[in-house]
């Protein structure tokens, strides 16, 4: 149940996903017709293994139905009720043999085929498609997504979609006057909504199609052979195309919300024309940019220059790759390694804050929206005094940038003692956790970077200073006297720094092989007093 706060907070809220559950709440003011269920759903194509993008749908999907829940709740308090489904598009025939699978002459015995309908080249299940349909399921179970998984094959197979093949039959004219103006003309010579399936070959044709009747779903067409061909559409024995597939799912399932990405605009306009033809309405959605790599070029599977699911997650955690999704959808995002860190710690920076914000600043907070995606409670987000790290993700970095390539997960837990009294891996999970993917981090990426350079001669005496200094304080000496200590050292101005910042620039560079780097007064209470002395003589031997 939710409280009367968070409904009203809900309901004005400037945050997107309550923005988008707002604007679908005007679509049922009364609620779904029957008491039915708003319908969410996401689409997902079994070419290929599921990608950052599929999470990036799902997750994003998840958050507009988190929010409509509240926005559209009852005066009780009582969520509004909802559903997720996850589609499968397995009736697609398969185009191309895929980079990255195993046995590609086999699968290459079976182009243009229903996906469905091939050999798992993995050979674990009965074809392609349920090979990547379960890797899906898989994919969004590992995440902890609640939604309902239905495949293109089995509605087409069962006849669950032949009411709905029908309409496009009795249709087919007033489709075609949609689609044939946006084709070119060697495109409109051989399209059709409907793509029988050649009952010689098993092939997805891509033919001209004349309706015979469309009652009993019976069409007419020129197989590969050159034979003419009777046969119906219903049961599994043909597929429709993209655009007209989309708008048909639409209306047979009643889907509510469906976002996609930019590319797919031209698409969501013809799909919505389609529907209404159907005698059926476009759900609501957003159109939201893609991913560009480090270089901000659109990320290209043929490429390669995309940053995979397991990529992220090897270098930072489940987490800050969903918060690094969530803001501005409509904004396109760099994503590569090098935003893994800042994401990281600013997932826990942004959760800290939650007990402090007032609930209008809560519903804004990515985090929160983030912790609701497993709740299916109904309750707030639970944010208790814990939820924080005791280190900072950069620091780690830092620290194991010093310890070396070669650094091991005991050392530098071991280290860490020196910064928290308590070190039982119970106690910091989360940053237990995070050290190995610092470890991981910072052998493939920053270790190779890194290169100390020799003090200038102001440096090396600034660097004494602090040596001079280090020699007389306590090893436990808190890091914000630490900090005020090495402040004090560069403000000096017998060492010669035009500000703090070349102060800083020299230890980063000096100490740590790096033109950026963490509060100094952290890190040596970190890493040790006698550790950094350490350091200090080596920076002076160069």
């Amino acid at each position: 149940m939710f409280s009367t706060d968070l409904i009203e907070a809900a309901r004005t809220s400037k945050a997107w996903p309550f923005q988008e559950a707002q604007r679908l709440a005007k679509r049922y003011p009364d609620g779904k017709p029957g008491g039915k269920p708003v319908l969410f759903e996401t689409g997902y194509g079994p070419s290929g293994l599921p990608h950052i993008g599929t999470f990036q749908e799902v997750l994003r999907t998840t958050l507009v139905r988190k929010a409509y829940e509240i926005v559209a709740a009852s005066d009780d308090g009582t969520p509004a009720p909802t559903r997720l489904v996850a589609f499968s598009d397995d009736m697609d025939g398969l185009r191309k043999v895929p980079d990255n699978v195993p046995n590609k002459d086999m699968l290459a015995e079976h182009l243009h085929k229903p996906l469905s309908r091939i050999p798992d080249p993995f050979e674990q299940y009965e074809s392609f498609a349920a090979h990547n349909n379960a890797m899906l399921r898989e994919f969004l179970d590992r995440f902890g997504f609640e939604y309902e998984f239905i495949a293109a094959s089995s509605q087409y197979n069962s006849g669950a979609f032949d009411d709905a093949l029908r309409g496009v039959l009795r249709n087919n004219q007033a489709i075609l006057d949609i689609m044939l103006p946006t084709l070119r003309a060697e495109r409109a010579a051989t399209y059709s909504p409907i793509m029988p399936i050649s009952p010689t070959t098993g092939h997805v044709l891509q033919v001209p199609v004349e309706v015979v009747d469309a009652d009993e779903g019976i069409v007419r067409f020129t197989d590969e052979d050159g034979s003419v061909i009777e046969q119906s559409a219903l049961g599994g024995m043909a597929k429709l195309q993209w655009k007209v597939d989309f708008a048909m799912r639409w209306v047979a399932l009643g889907v509510d919300y469906e976002m996609y990405g930019k590319d797919l605009t031209d698409t969501g306009v013809q799909s919505g024309k389609i529907a209404k033809v159907l005698g059926g309405r476009k759900p609501e959605g957003l159109i939201y940019e893609l991913f560009l790599d480090a270089n901000g070029e659109k990320i290209s599977k043929s490429k390669g220059n995309g940053l995979t699911i397991e990529e992220w997650l090897t270098y930072g955690s489940e987490e800050s790759l969903g918060f690094y999704i969530f803001p501005n959808p409509k904004s396109a995002k760099q994503l590569h390694v090098g935003v893994i860190p800042r994401a990281v710690d600013d997932y826990w920076q942004f959760r800290e804050r939650i007990p402090e914000q007032d609930l209008d600043k809560q519903l804004g907070n990515p985090v929160w929206n983030l912790l609701r995606v497993k709740d299916s409670s109904g309750a707030q987000p639970p944010i208790g005094s814990g939820d924080s790290l005791p280190v900072t993700f950069g620091l780690l970095l830092n620290l194991v940038g010093v310890l070396g390539a070669t650094a091991t997960h005991e050392q530098v837990w071991s280290y860490l003692g020196n910064y928290i009294h308590d070190m039982d891996p119970d106690d910091h999970p989360d940053l237990f956790r995070l050290v190995e993917k610092a470890l991981a981090y910072n052998r493939d990426f920053v270790a190779p970077t890194l290169v100390k350079r020799a003090p200038e001669p102001n440096e090396a005496e600034a660097l004494k200073a602090l040596d001079a200094r280090l020699a007389q304080v306590s090893a436990d000496m808190a890091a914000e006297d630490l900090q005020t200590m090495i402040y004090e050292i560069g403000k000096d101005e017998a060492h010669g720094f035009e500000n703090l910042r070349d102060w800083f620039r020299a230890l980063y560079e000096t100490l740590l092989g790096s033109s950026q780097g963490p509060r100094m007064g952290s890190f040596i209470a970190l890493y040790g007093v006698e550790n950094t002395r350490k350091l200090i003589a080596e920076a002076l031997a160069r």
